[in-house]
């Protein structure tokens, strides 16, 4: 009879310590989203077109060659 109950304490005594801090629902974080937005602006195309455009109007200009636009008249 002693064997019993001595061991129906340590049973009771060890199942309320492993129930002592009862259950908690596990917290899951959510991953975050990254959103890619689209760029408004084309940097990436309009620099290379204003160089070509800076330099085909130095190019054009360049009239080093030609004869002068203005011819000085004798009088």
């Amino acid at each position: 009879m002693r064997k019993l109950l001595l061991a129906s304490c340590i049973l009771a005594t060890t199942s309320s310590l492993a129930l002592a801090g009862g259950y908690s629902a596990p917290i899951v974080e959510a991953e975050p989203v990254v959103v890619e937005q689209a760029s408004t602006s084309n940097a990436g195309l309009i620099v290379p077109l204003l160089l070509l455009v800076a330099i085909a109007a130095i190019a054009s200009s360049n009239n080093d060659d030609e004869e002068p636009m203005m011819t000085v008249v004798d009088r």
